[in-house]
């Protein structure tokens, strides 16, 4: 097994600690001087996020259930994650570390980005302009999309969302507002289109940095949110090529069946995965073989009934097992654990102190990869209508993962969702992979909704752990609907977060709220 390179020298580079307010309050005149091309690029580093944003989305979808009072092995912050309550607990995955690690990259950004204008904009220097305008980007994409409702045409005119740095401060203490989600969305779109051109895959370690192939499968993913589907596929496509270098997971598969080496090799995937981003995290141990978050998981229940094992269009009586996977889910039953993994996310340990064994948790992610832009493509082509290419990259997609090369038809799609009743919270045992979607955009029943609910499907298979079916749940006005677990240990009652709760939209971290950021409604 190849073990994950650089990742001392990146851990390193990446621990920078700071305060919530702090990535505005440093004056120009005591940051470095960046008047070389060497200086400038190696700012870059720290233009990515150092803090887990996936952890939060993921424990508030209906990927996760409640194991309930016999559960024990839970923190406070989890709990409030889970139910969907105001976040007030401390956390290295939680809204003040996401809050401050977007903004201190968006600093760097904004300080490569100034100090290259005063250079001249040498043409020697346009690769970093292009990779800092689209790591400017990505940090505000995350944080709109967290901490603002999600975008749509109607009414994210006047939705809160973010300050969007486009400079490096010059004022100590400055007081700013909040702009709308419309205002963030088109910002993004305007940096990414200049930075695109731009950006180069010139680097040492190219797999920790926006590449043109992680560049364009962030536009993909972008322009799908903000539901121009016809660029959506456009970016996809540059970011995809021909033939695409889609994961091997039969090789993942083969590999002797631990959590480290399965995990490490994953993310050390350099024909798919297409950026990978190191975290001060809990990632590893939240979704892996330990007692944390234990009560608030991915249990054996969601996934037989909802995800995993759930019903397919091409095995319509369920009965799936770990068997049927080229890449196998692990699968973890005891006391006070009960979870179904895929191993994607390492737990490594960072330590400051060999001697006294202390140091802090590191965790590795795969932010964009093939396989999941080759679902962007093809949920664009569906909302084009365009579903006979379509069904071939989810064709292309199912046969990759799954043992026998399971492929379907658009036929058999519409049958199997067309028959199946929509899930429902009055009763446990009718909580099922089909919800009602109310999206803001228009859709059509029949064809198009049931290609939707498969691709929002493999989707949700694909990239459990990973925080992004959280996204599907508010773009598609999906009713959040999470399991609850009784006081013997069984399934008993479904709690709901209904489709325009304002709750969507994570409330800000309460000192910047007191600093006089609006807070959002409640």
């Amino acid at each position: 097994m190849k073990k994950i390179t650089y990742i001392a020298a990146l851990l390193s580079a990446l621990a920078v600690p700071y305060s919530c307010n702090d990535f505005l309050d440093e004056l120009p005149d005591n940051r470095t001087q960046l008047d070389s091309k060497d200086k400038i690029t190696k700012l870059l580093v720290s233009a990515y996020p150092v803090n887990n944003h996936s952890v939060i989305p993921e424990l508030m979808t209906d990927n996760t259930a409640d194991m309930g009072p016999r559960n024990t092995r839970f923190i406070p912050f989890y709990e409030q994650v889970a139910k969907w309550q105001d976040i007030t607990e401390i956390n290295n995955d939680g809204i003040e570390k996401i809050w401050e690690g977007c903004y201190k990259a968006i600093s760097s950004a904004n300080q490569v980005l100034q100090s290259i204008k005063e250079l001249g904009n040498s043409e020697d220097l346009s690769a970093q302009k292009g990779e800092a305008l689209i790591a400017r980007a990505y940090s505000h994409f995350i944080l709109v999309n967290l901490f603002g409702k999600h975008y749509n045409t109607q009414t994210s005119d006047t939705d809160l969302g973010v300050v969007y740095m486009e400079r490096p401060e010059t004022k100590l203490a400055p007081k700013y507002k909040r702009e709308s989600v419309k205002s963030n969305y088109e910002k993004i779109a305007r940096d990414i289109e200049e930075g695109l051109p731009l950006v180069t895959d010139n680097y040492e370690v190219a797999q920790y940095h926006f590449t043109r192939a992680a560049a364009n499968a962030f536009a993909a993913r972008f322009y799908l949110y903000y539901e121009q589907w016809e660029k959506a596929e456009k970016y996809a496509d540059q970011a995809l090529g021909a033939n695409p270098s889609l994961k091997d997971w039969a090789a993942l598969g083969s590999l002797p069946q631990d959590e480290k080496i399965v995990s490490n090799a994953y993310v050390n995937d350099k024909e798919a995965n297409l950026l990978d981003e190191v975290y001060t995290s809990l990632a590893g141990l939240v979704f892996g073989n330990y007692l944390t978050s234990a009560r608030f998981n991915h249990t054996a229940f969601v996934n037989n009934g909802q995800t995993m094992f759930a019903p397919t269009p091409w095995s319509p009586n369920g009965n799936l097992t770990v068997n049927n996977f080229k890449f196998k889910p692990f699968v973890y039953s005891g006391n006070n654990l009960d979870k179904i993994l895929f191993f994607k996310i390492p737990y490594l340990f960072e330590f400051t102190d060999p001697v006294a064994q202390t140091g802090f948790s590191k965790s590795v992610s795969v932010t964009f990869y093939t396989d999941e832009t080759l679902l962007v493509r093809a949920e664009a082509k569906i909302l084009q209508k365009k579903y006979e290419e379509a069904l071939k990259d989810l064709n292309l997609f199912t046969s990759n993962l799954y043992r026998g090369d399971q492929t379907t038809t658009i036929q058999a799609i519409e049958d199997f969702y067309g028959n199946m009743p929509y899930s429902s919270s009055e009763n446990v045992d009718e909580v099922n992979q089909k919800k009602k979607l109310h999206p803001k955009f228009q859709i059509e029943q029949g064809t198009q909704e049931n290609m939707l609910h498969y691709v929002l499907q493999c989707r949700r298979i694909l990239t459990l752990h990973e925080g992004l079916r959280w996204y599907d749940l508010k773009r598609y006005g999906i009713e959040v609907q999470k399991v609850v677990y009784d006081h013997l240990g069984q399934p008993a009652t479904v709690e709901v977060l209904p489709v325009d709760d304002a709750k969507r939209a994570i409330q800000l971290p309460r000192d910047v709220i007191n600093s006089g950021l609006e807070a959002n409604p409640r």
